[in-house]
Formats: structure tokens, sequence, C-alpha cells
């Protein structure tokens, strides 16, 4: 009995110094977890918060000035475009259609979009959007009604200036569009089929510098930022737009093989419509002129080929008859070394010269004949 008694008084004992370790031990633990920090989820490189990823902003400074255009064409001005045959062997759809939807015989009548670039009154749109068309009515966000007066257009770019008798006006404010990237989210704001007006639409930008011969014209200027913002038939010549609500760009055209958007919408840098608007705002009408040259860049292959005594330059294979570089006296086999003092190591150096350039403009080329350099003004003609 004794015995009893001291075995079970050990195991009282044992039983009360374990209780004891256990809550000792598992107070520690907690206040151990307590003062742990705290894992917190953030995005890789930015607060999600702080990003501001929204279009809301941008929309509401931007939608007062994108505007509903309603171009069409008077009777005398149908008669004239019917002795035309229309060219189009694009697969990328005009926004108008006229010459499809009307068969090319009565007046043709569309719509499109526009952006304000100054309070008082000049729009920018796509030449397309008002090409033969002499009665032009734009539409505010507030529902006002003017009519435009058609200041000039650039075939080559696709644009036109506007001009609407009002002040005060909610204008788009400008943005560099060379610093557009790639991947870098954008909105599409215009009037889609004309009866969705002030739709707003978001992408991203999937490339840039696309050419893909789309303007109508034998010479063309086509540098398009490609994004996936939806865009359809009326959104032509409205508003592509970063997260700040600046514009980086002239909405122009879709690839599709429907007629309606298919996952692809091309717009002309802001840079060009800055450029070319100017030139409008000042000049009027934009014929642009041609040096008059075909022939190719030099490699090594031409080059070793030809025997010639330089390796970079524009070897000049034949000249256009008529033109301003025949005129000037540039010859076949001649090699433009320079082009209004800049050098021409190949074609895109001289192209980029004379891409902007006017009917009547001076480049100053510098050619190598018989490995002699010599210097030609050219003066550039209409069309060649």
């Amino acid at each position: 009995m004794q015995r009893f008694f001291s075995l079970l008084g050990a195991g009282i004992i044992g039983g009360i110094i374990v209780l004891s370790g256990n809550f000792f031990l598992n107070n520690t633990t907690v206040e151990e977890s307590v003062n742990q920090p705290r894992a917190v989820l953030t995005s890789a490189g930015h607060d999600i918060d702080a990003a501001g990823f929204d279009f809301v902003e941008a929309s509401e400074k931007v939608t007062p000035a994108v505007v509903h255009i309603t171009a069409s064409e008077s009777q005398a001005l149908a008669q004239e475009r019917r002795k035309r045959k229309p060219n189009n062997n694009s697969q990328l759809f005009d926004f108008f259609g006229f010459d499809d939807y009307f068969g090319g015989g009565r007046p043709r009548e569309g719509t499109g979009s526009g952006v304000i670039i100054s309070s008082d009154g000049y729009i920018v749109t796509n030449n397309h959007v008002v090409d033969n068309s002499d009665i032009i009515n734009v539409a505010l966000t507030d529902k006002k009604i003017y009519k435009a007066v058609k200041i000039g257009t650039d075939p080559s770019t696709d644009l036109a200036l506007l001009k609407i008798d009002a002040t005060g006006l909610t204008a788009a404010e400008f943005t560099d569009s060379d610093n557009v990237k790639v991947g870098e989210w954008v909105a599409a704001i215009g009037n889609p089929f004309s009866y969705l007006e002030s739709t707003v639409t978001a992408g991203i930008v999937s490339a840039k510098g696309r050419d893909l011969d789309i303007i109508k014209g034998k010479y063309n200027i086509e540098e398009f930022i490609q994004t996936d913002a939806a865009i359809n038939p009326g959104n032509s010549g409205g508003a592509l737009v970063n997260l700040d609500g600046k514009l980086v760009g002239i909405n122009t055209a879709i690839a599709t093989p429907t007629g309606v958007y298919a996952g692809y919408s091309f717009a002309i840098p802001s840079n060009i419509v800055q450029t070319i608007i100017a030139d409008i705002k000042e000049n009027g009408n934009i014929e642009r002129g041609r040096l008059g040259l075909e022939g190719f860049e030099l490699n090594p292959e031409n080059v070793k080929e030809l025997k010639l005594g330089i390796s970079k330059g524009f070897y000049v294979e034949n000249v256009i008859k008529g033109s301003g570089a025949q005129f000037a006296g540039v010859l076949p086999g001649d090699i433009v070394v320079e082009a209004n003092k800049r050098s021409v190591n190949k074609f895109d150096d001289l192209y980029h010269i004379v891409e902007y350039a006017k009917v009547g403009d001076k480049i100053n080329l510098g050619v190598m004949r018989k490995n002699k350099l010599i210097e030609l003004e050219v003066y550039l003609k209409k069309g060649i």
C-alpha cells in the first residue's frame, strides 16, 4: 500500500511537470509567432495599387476631344469621281467601303471620327474619311453640330485637317510616339458603326513601324502602331491614347477578312500626325514630290560584280524620264552617297530624307561618278 501511494504521488508530480513544460513551450511558441514578419503580396517591380491601371481618367480627359464626322459629296463631285476607276487591291478593310457599298454610282456618304487638336476648332482625321467630300458635319460629345471646312489633306499619310467655327473646345494633348513601347497599354476612342458614339476600348501596343501598303496611291508613308484595341468602321480618325490620356496616334485601319475587328488595329503615330498637320496648316493640300531614281543599295556582292571603288551608297540603275533627277543631271551608274549633307549608306537613308518632301522642294545630292564626288540640286516634281 505504501509503495502504491509512492508511485501515485510520483505519477502526479510527473504529470504536473509535463503539463507545466508543455504550457511553457506553447507560450514561448506563440510569442515567437507574433514576432515573425508577415508576408505581403506585391506585383513584380511595382505595387499594384500604385500602377493606376485603368483608363477612367484618360477617357474622361480625351473623350470630349473626339468628334463624330459625317461626310458626303455633292452631285458634281460624284460625277467627277465616276470618271476615275476605283483601285483598291488591299486585303485590309477600307473603313468607308464607299465604292463597294454604293456601287460607285451615287454620291458617297459615310461617317468617321476626328480629334480636336486645338481649342479654336482644328480637327485631325483620316483623309479617307473626308476624301472627295464637300459637305462635312462635326458633332461634339455635347451634341452640338458644326459645319467643317477642309483645310487640307495629305493622301500619302491618309491625314486631313478640318476647321470648325468654335472656341473654348477641349483639345487632345500630343505625346512623343517614339517613346511608345511594345507591350504598353493604350485605349482607342471613337464612334464605331456610326451609332456607338464615344466608345472606349483598350489593348496593348503589339508592334511598331508596320508598313502594310494599305494607304491608297503609288507613294505612301506608313509606319503604323499596331494594337489589339478593338476598333471598327467609324473609328477611323479617332484617338489612340496612353494611360495618361495623351495622344499617341490616330486610328486608321484594321486587318480583317470580314470587314469588322478581327484582332489587329493600326494607328498613325502622333509624331507623324504633328509633322503633317503643321505642314497642311501652313501650305494646304500636300503633294509629295519624288526624285525619280530607280536602283539598289550597295552590298559586297554587287560591289564586286560592278567593280566599284566604294562599298556604300545607292546605285542609280535608271533615271525616270521627265523627273527632277533627270533635269538635275543624275545619270545611270551614279552612286548617291549624300542627300542634304547627310550620308547615304543604304536605301533607307535616302528614303527617310525624301519621304516627306513636297513638290518643288530641293534635295541636294552628292553622287560619285567615276570616283569623283559631284553635287547636284534636284527640284522634286509631282508623282515622279
